[in-house]
């Protein structure tokens, strides 16, 4: 992979240094002096590893500006930093900006260019790493530097004195930072976030527990710190993010307008898991031809492993999908996963709705699998033109009244399979079952691609 892991380590920051310490001695380095830079700038010692440059600087890093032009061939540039706040033992990593002015370095309305793949890599590499005693998150968009001249976040240890001089919360976040050696900064699939406190465990669920990641979040606080919507603050957001989406916590109605007519798109936490793992033209197009996945569409198996080309809108046969549900609502949920590319879905994804997206072999499985069900419930089940008719012998309370067996217990006992005694005769099972059949239409016509077909 093209480019270094720049590593920026501040002189005025304790923690900073305790982790500079901590990776030297993970892996072996080489250093040499570099005489192009005064000392404190980045220049003298400079450490050097396979894919991994570090430098120290005097100041601290929020007031570096385009810290980069250090590097040799920067990719990405991560600050090796504190952690202040009454949050404990706490390691965590966020991207740099202002939504609103710049109280703590950086440009009014700035954002440094996020590193989003990366901030999640490293959250997962801190959660890995941590001490059993210290905790692990992620923080909205706050403080400088804005200027960096590479994607970039910070990967911080916290909170306090004692934390910062800690060896081993520091050797966990070395590690961590060293596992963003081949990682590139930005993926497909990255969001912009809007909403909540500092921080941001709703947007650390999506980042944990989702394939999309997340740029720069502006907090309430922040938000609130820009005053009125400012658009060109809300654009740059969105472009130093890399992202063409946005999930906003809480009721915004303005901002959700705003971010609209940007043209970029609001999405929700459902639908980002949802779409976890299902290329986006698939979504695109299951949305467009089903449902939308706010309104119950869901995606099965097939849609993360092939083409949809070959499908088609089918409506579930009402009757049949309705009897095997009633016999094993969760193996028929099961089956349509398996095999349908998607389908649509009622009462908060919970019960299945009336169609799904399905190429022919999926088709015939989804009926297969409904008639098996079928089989466990009736003496026969055979396939007729256009239905599957199912045959069953069953308790005839009309049969049992001309034999005057008395309603209640008795008729009980003989629609359970067993005799009963009445007037001193015997009356078997037999003689009060009838043969019964059920038929039910195969009326799921395929329907077309699109929902004006």
């Amino acid at each position: 992979m093209a480019g270094s892991l720049a590593i920026v380590v501040s002189r005025a920051d304790a923690a900073s240094t305790n982790i500079a310490a901590r990776l030297r001695e993970c892996i072996d380095w080489e250093h040499d002096t570099d005489d192009s830079r005064p000392d404190g700038e980045g220049g003298g010692t400079v450490y050097r590893a396979p894919g991994i440059e570090l430098r120290e600087f005097d100041a601290l890093h929020l007031d570096l500006v385009n810290v980069a032009d250090a590097f040799t061939d920067p990719r990405l540039v991560v600050f090796a930093s504190k952690h202040a706040g009454d949050t404990g033992r706490f390691l965590t990593a966020h991207h740099t900006g202002n939504f609103g002015p710049a109280e703590a370095g950086g440009q009014d309305g700035k954002f440094a260019e996020a590193a989003p793949n990366a901030h999640a890599v490293v959250l997962d590499a801190l959660a890995d790493y941590a001490p059993v005693n210290y905790d692990v998150g992620t923080e909205c968009t706050h403080h400088g530097p804005t200027d960096v001249g590479a994607p970039s976040l910070f990967v911080e240890l916290g909170s306090a004195e004692s934390e910062w001089d800690d060896p081993e919360g520091a050797r966990a976040v070395a590690r961590a930072i060293l596992d963003l050696r081949e990682v590139a900064p930005e993926r497909e699939r990255q969001i912009v976030g809007f909403g909540g406190g500092h921080y941001v465990p709703r947007f650390e669920r999506v980042v944990r527990e989702t394939d999309w990641a997340v740029g720069h979040i502006g907090a309430d606080w922040a938000l609130d710190a820009m005053g009125t919507i400012d658009e060109a603050v809300i654009r740059r957001a969105f472009e130093r993010s890399g992202a063409e989406r946005a999930l906003v916590e809480g009721e915004r109605p303005a901002l959700e307008e705003t971010i609209e007519e940007l043209g970029y798109e609001l999405v929700s936490e459902t639908w980002l898991r949802e779409t976890t793992g299902i290329p986006l033209d698939i979504v695109a197009d299951a949305e467009r031809w089903l449902t939308t996945v706010d309104d119950g569409l869901r995606f099965g198996a097939p849609a993360a492993e092939r083409s949809i080309e070959a499908t088609e809108c089918w409506t579930l046969p009402s009757a049949l999908l309705a009897e095997a549900e009633g016999i094993d609502a969760e193996a028929v949920r099961e089956s349509v996963e398996r095999h349908a590319f998607a389908f649509e879905t009622d009462q908060s994804g919970t019960r299945l709705g009336e169609r799904a997206l399905l190429d022919d072999a999926g088709r015939m499985a989804v009926i297969d699998a409904l008639v098996a069900l079928l089989d466990e419930k009736y003496d026969a089940v055979e396939r007729a033109e256009g239905a599957i008719v199912a045959h069953e012998r069953a308790f005839s309370p009309a049969k049992a009244r001309t034999l005057d067996v008395p309603e209640g217990p008795k008729f009980g006992q003989l629609a359970d399979g067993e005799p009963v005694a009445v007037d001193g005769r015997t009356i078997e099972p037999v003689a009060v079952h009838e043969r019964r059949e059920r038929r039910f239409p195969l009326d799921g016509a395929a329907s077309g691609k699109g929902k004006d077909k």
